[in-house]
């Protein structure tokens, strides 16, 4: 290799060192962008057109909220000591409250009051073009058949649920409810429609949470009222079949033991008084109810008790029916409670009766009888003192009955007022008005985020791009893949597709020596001759990996500037398998290199010489019948014959055929002095360039370097760009080149 060429290599390894810096990344990030502009710049388009397209085609959507609060005060004010158990919201409890909201029971509520089944909006695809293409197949893989009324109810149920929003402001009891329609005024009537439904369905879940509790309080107030009038009639049975009287907290037979006592003192002196109290107790029987003024000349407490009791309960009898009615069950129970106690005065009456007539027999008897009644009273006591254990024990439980009927009549009464006076704790604070501005699609959100996306998506897809981009672009990836020199770079040239088009390319450089194609063609003459002082390089074959890459294009044009400029060139067409170059600038040649070399034609016979260069130039010759090309390039006549003519020119330039598809260009590195490998810039792939080069180590050792041919100059600033703007925009013009 030349030392010039190791001298770029360096510098190129410097500068590839000098790339390993921190800012190396962003380099190559910058590298991709430049290189892949184009995609990026048509994604990102394509994007924000899509993006357009978007907002053009969908329709507005309004968005109106309205807010609502659970009023905690209120609850307490109407339901204090209440028998449901209304307690004060927490956190949880609106939770609950909002999935309350949520529910089909208040979403279906209101599909069916504003006879939301049949606005086309809930049943259509919403006026948009996404959900015209979804309505489209939904339609497509549809049954066929029209929709019934719950078909109908749901689909709207799902518009609506989709619509919809509820949610918790913080961690306050206020509720936000937004609902979004094509219509302002429609989502406005929407939202306010959902907070009356939710206060509604409250206001009814009081209301049948009441009255359950009412029926159930009422059959338990029959029970515990048919309890206490049982235990209560226990302990008048007790009482008189025990013959227990308690008058004022002592027993009646302690008050006879006390009176037979003093009878046994005065007994003939009460004998008339005893016959005239006897006679008037049995006037007395003979009323219904004893007047106040005949139960004060009794001076009998018991009597004077049961009749202020017997008078009190007529007062509230009397209240309690003018109140609540007649039949009322506390007028009712009243009334059993003054017809017990009527009873129990009239078996006082009686036992005073009894008494009175006892005291006369006395009187009348004397000693022997208050002897007989002393020892009786005596006998009574002790068999009262024994019931009266079993007594307490009666009289408590209809106490507790009594008091537990009591309490559930008073829960019950509390029901009924509830049931005629339902509250709701949720209340609406701000009513949901129609929204000036739509809130979908938001214009700058939305191209924001298509702007974005095609951002990220073109730069990743340029990456892919970029990795599976396995070409030559660059001088120097073939710098780094080849670890050759890439000494030019030639444009495309643009000739037109006419009959003479091609022996007019071959020849560019000679019809427009001011064209950056020609000045490429010098740069690879001047490699030439550098690597002339190091060693022989006379002897040029030019080559490439597959056909088509322009290896004869650049061998015909290389010929033709070193004829032009003076020196004794010959260009040979050695491509024997495909002389492509004898047909276009030697179509008529009779003989060529096959005839020289088989000794049918002498070289001077086989030349052709350009009239304006001077270039001579050999044909391949006639072959068509030849079998193995690779033998008559490694023959012995072939290394004579370019002995020869290295003695008459001064440069001698072979057109090889390709690498790849045959094997004819690795026999002619015996006689060879340098090659100029040519890769198509763009579309040749790293791998199978590197892998002919690495399977020819002869030819590699006399690589010369290697010439990029065909770029597109306007793709190539994007990967290099001194290539392009610099050289051949900026200051390429100053020295009179035109393209």
């Amino acid at each position: 290799m030349l030392q010039l060429n190791k001298s770029t290599s360096e510098i190129n390894r410097e500068f590839a060192e000098t790339q390993g810096s921190p800012f190396q990344s962003l380099t190559l990030h910058l590298d991709v962008i430049r290189h892949q502009f184009p995609t990026i710049v048509a994604i990102i388009s394509a994007s924000v057109i899509l993006a357009l397209l978007y907002l053009f085609t969908e329709a507005p959507q309004f968005t109106s909220t309205a807010s609502i609060v659970i009023d905690t005060r209120k609850v307490q004010l109407f339901q204090q000591q209440s028998m449901l158990g209304d307690v004060a919201p927490d956190s949880a409890s609106v939770e609950t409250q909002v999935e309350i909201l949520k529910s089909e029971n208040i979403s279906l509520a209101v599909i069916r009051d504003l006879h939301l089944t049949e606005d086309p909006e809930f049943l259509g695809n919403g006026g948009s073009l996404i959900g015209s293409i979804g309505n489209f197949f939904s339609d497509l893989f549809s049954s066929g058949r029209a929709g019934s009324e719950f078909r109908l109810q749901r689909k709207a149920l799902q518009r609506f649920e989709s619509n919809r929003t509820i949610k918790r402001l913080g961690l306050t009891y206020v509720m936000e409810i937004g609902f979004t329609s094509r219509d302002p005024a429609k989502a406005a009537q929407i939202a306010n429609a959902i907070a009356d439904a939710y206060i509604v369905d409250q206001l009814e879940a009081k209301y049948q949470s009441t009255r359950r509790a009412s029926v159930w309080l009422q059959d338990r107030i029959k029970e515990l009222r048919a309890q206490a009038s049982a235990a209560q009639k226990a302990v008048v049975d007790f009482k008189t079949a025990n013959n227990i009287v308690d008058t004022g907290g002592r027993l009646m037979n302690e008050q006879q033991l006390a009176e037979v006592n003093s009878q046994l003192v005065g007994a003939h002196a009460s004998t008339a008084e005893a016959r005239a109290r006897l006679d008037r107790i049995n006037d007395i029987l003979k009323r219904e109810i004893p007047d106040a003024a005949v139960a004060d000349a009794l001076r009998n407490e018991t009597i004077v008790k049961l009749r202020g009791q017997y008078v009190d309960m007529a007062a509230k009898e009397a209240i309690w029916a003018a109140k609540y009615g007649h039949d009322h069950l506390a007028a009712v129970n009243l009334r059993r409670q003054m017809d017990e106690i009527k009873r129990n005065m009239i078996d006082e009456l009686k036992r005073i009766q009894e008494s009175y007539k006892s005291d006369y027999d006395i009187a009348v008897t004397r000693e022997e009888s208050i002897k007989a009644s002393l020892a009786t009273v005596v006998s009574e006591s002790q068999l009262t003192n024994q019931a009266q254990v079993r007594l307490r024990e009666l009289d408590s439980n209809a106490q507790s009955y009594q008091a537990m009927y009591d309490n559930f009549l008073q829960r019950y009464m509390e029901s009924v007022q509830q049931q005629s006076f339902p509250i709701s704790e949720a209340r609406v604070i701000s009513a949901a008005t129609t929204p000036l501005v739509k809130s979908y699609p938001k214009t700058l959100i939305v191209l924001g985020v298509a702007l974005f996306g095609g951002l990220v998506l073109s730069f990743v897809l340029a990456i892919v791009r970029e990795m599976m981009d396995r070409v030559f672009r660059t001088t120097q990836q073939v710098e780094e893949v080849l670890g050759a020199s890439c000494i030019a770079l030639l444009p495309t040239v643009n000739a037109a597709a006419t009959k003479d088009a091609r022996p007019k390319l071959l020849r560019y450089v000679v019809d427009h020596p001011l064209s950056r194609f020609s000045e490429a063609v010098r740069s690879t003459k001047v490699a030439v001759d550098l690597n002339s002082i190091v060693r022989e390089n006379r002897v040029l074959a030019v080559t490439s990996t597959l056909p088509n890459e322009g290896k004869s294009t650049l061998s015909a044009n290389l010929a033709q500037l070193m004829a032009h400029g003076g020196a004794r060139v010959l260009l040979i067409d050695c491509d024997l398998r495909n002389p492509s170059l004898s047909r276009a600038l030697t179509p008529d040649a009779e003989s060529g290199l096959v005839e020289i070399l088989a000794h049918k034609a002498k070289l001077e016979q086989a030349l052709t010489v350009d009239a304006q260069t001077g270039l001579s130039i050999l044909a391949a010759g006639t072959t068509s019948k030849l079998l193995h090309t690779n033998e008559i390039l490694a023959s012995k006549m072939m290394h004579g014959l370019i002995g020869e003519l290295r003695d008459k020119f001064d440069y001698i330039v072979l057109d090889m055929p390709p690498m790849a598809p045959v094997v004819d260009v690795r026999v002619t590195s015996t006689f060879v002095d340098s090659y100029i490998f040519v890769v198509e810039w763009g579309k040749t792939l790293m791998d199978v360039v590197r892998h002919n080069l690495r399977g020819s180590q002869e030819i590699q050792d006399k690589l010369l370097g290697v010439v990029l041919n065909k770029a597109d100059t306007k793709r190539l600033a994007r990967y290099e760009s001194y290539h392009s703007r610099y050289y051949y925009k900026k200051n390429y013009a100053r020295y009179g080149y035109v393209d």
